[in-house]
């Protein structure tokens, strides 16, 4: 691998319609006619989104008026190493154009990891968009709650809601019970039905993970992992982490994402305080793969969350209408 390691901004572009700008490589440039984000190297002094606005600005002639940062990871290639700021750009001035001879395609965010000669770094953001802005997490707690529960799971579902994790360590009849698996098999059929994917938390059997659509790992539960467990193909990962060290860990399980917390004080956490903002955007930069935030969470933060870099929040309770 090349000692040195070039930075470069990279650009998310995002319209309302739900879909995302690429444009090929000229015949002038490595990797001709690849696709790709648009973006650049940062000069000596740039900081990411300055960097960002530059670039789009050469490249597209476009004038950038909101944007975020959002996962920063490295790539090798065969000879040169890449750190690429991925940033989420949700306004401009003035429309796209291929200033540097480039074609321009937009393309629909569910289907954009799909693209021909997509070039390998580019490929990561694009399936990490399919992944929402809210992460649910059950917490029914007793049989006498389900009726109520997936009333509430069928009115969050109709207003958006598309991953949910299933966790419930205080089921009367233990992790394992039968009853709390065709619990678990009526809402991931409810959820399915809707478009929606539900994740078993690992303190439940593992045979349980192939109903649903991925494991979420307890943090104890990726340490002890050396590889990324055996899931069907389409499967989500997911691991909770609370420092630098786990995040690393659920990097080289090769994570779909992470949950970093608590950020603020939570009932389900009492008497601890948070990491705060400042200690989740470090740790966030740091991540290499997206991160939902934990702890006092709720749609209100979400915009929050999103300026210090998270993906979106994971909540107990406040996804909860």
């Amino acid at each position: 691998m090349p000692d040195k390691i070039i930075d470069v901004a990279v650009g998310v572009l995002l319209r309302p319609d739900g879909t995302v700008l690429l444009g090929n490589r000229p015949a002038d440039k490595p990797w001709p006619g690849w696709w790709e984000l648009p973006g650049g190297k940062l000069e000596p002094g740039e900081s990411v989104l300055q960097a960002l606005a530059r670039e789009l600005h050469e490249e597209l002639g476009i004038k950038v008026t909101a944007a975020t940062t959002w996962v920063t990871y490295v790539h090798a290639y065969p000879t040169t190493t890449v750190r690429l700021a991925f940033c989420r750009v949700t306004g401009w001035n003035g429309e796209p154009k291929g200033l540097e001879g480039q074609e321009l395609r937009w393309v629909d965010l569910r289907y954009a990891h799909e693209q021909p000669q997509l070039l390998p770094a580019t490929y990561p953001p694009l399936r990490w968009l399919q992944l929402p802005a809210v992460y649910a997490i059950s917490a029914l707690g007793a049989p006498e709650h389900l009726a109520s529960f997936l009333q509430r799971v069928d009115k969050n579902l109709a207003a958006g809601l598309r991953l949910l994790q299933w966790r419930e360590p205080n089921w009367p009849g233990g992790v394992s019970a039968p009853d709390l698996q065709q619990a678990l098999v009526t809402v991931i059929a409810r959820c399915r039905a809707a478009g929606a994917r539900v994740l078993v938390n690992s303190i439940h059997p593992s045979e349980w993970w192939a109903l649903a659509d991925g494991v979420h790992l307890r943090s104890t539960d990726a340490t002890s992992l050396s590889t990324r467990p055996a899931l069907a193909e389409g499967s989500l990962l997911g691991v909770s982490t609370h420092n630098l060290a786990e995040l690393g860990q659920a990097r080289a399980l090769n994570a779909d994402f992470a949950v970093l917390g608590p950020v603020l004080p939570t009932p389900s956490h009492p008497g601890v305080p948070g990491m705060g903002w400042a200690s989740f955007a470090e740790l966030n930069a740091q991540a290499g793969l997206p991160v939902y935030a934990l702890g006092g969470q709720s749609a209100e933060t979400l915009d929050l969350v999103r300026s210090v870099g998270g993906h979106g929040f994971a909540g107990i309770r406040a996804w909860i209408t």
